[in-house]
């Protein structure tokens, strides 16, 4: 006869007394934690977010030319694609000086598509682009432009990405552009600060 085989046991732990049992010793045992009362004529504190200066009603005061616009990836290729020029269409869409910036995962995510994209890669790498160094692990553009938008509100964003938008619309003062029937629309933006009439 053979050796009978035996089911191995996983994520068997040593088993402990809780330090709350009671057959420790009194000196031993944890004591049980003492709830303190509220008292009700205490003032309450809470966290309230502190709002930026820069917002008047839904407006952002920061906003005005030159415009800074943060391009995201799909925006540059969905250009190329309608043929439109980035710097010519934003200045034709905003009546104004605008300065496309760029950051490092956006930069990185085109590199990363590789040989296809090499056209948004040049297109990105034009000195009329200002670069955006960022300090964060990863490269996750979305992320990426989401928290940069959130701290600084001098920015319009450039997307086509659905997601990106909706995040984005969360944040208040925040303009999107964005391509339809092929030129750049503005979303968001106050009659007085340029925004074309449709």
């Amino acid at each position: 006869m053979g050796k009978q085989k035996k089911a191995k046991k996983y994520a068997t732990t040593k088993r402990m007394i809780s330090l709350r049992d009671q057959r420790l010793k009194e000196e031993y045992r944890a004591k049980p934690k003492e709830k303190k009362k509220e008292d009700p004529s205490a003032i309450k504190e809470r966290e309230v977010p502190q709002h930026p200066s820069c917002l008047f009603f839904q407006y952002n005061t920061q906003l005005g030319p030159p415009y800074y616009i943060l391009v995201d990836t799909n925006f540059i290729n969905f250009s190329i694609k309608a043929k439109l020029d980035l710097v010519q269409s934003m200045m034709d869409c905003l009546y104004a000086k605008c300065i496309p910036c760029i950051t490092d995962c956006v930069m990185a995510e085109i590199e990363k598509l590789g040989q296809k994209y090499r056209v948004a890669l040049r297109i990105a790498k034009d000195p009329r682009f200002e670069r955006l160094p960022c300090m964060h692990k990863g490269t996750y553009a979305d992320d990426c432009l989401v928290q940069r938008v959130t701290q600084h509100k001098c920015y319009i964003v450039a997307t086509v990405d659905r997601d990106l938008k909706r995040r984005i619309r969360k944040i208040p003062g925040v303009p999107i552009m964005y391509i339809s029937n092929h030129r750049y629309n503005i979303e968001r933006m106050p009659d007085d600060y340029g925004a074309p009439r449709l």
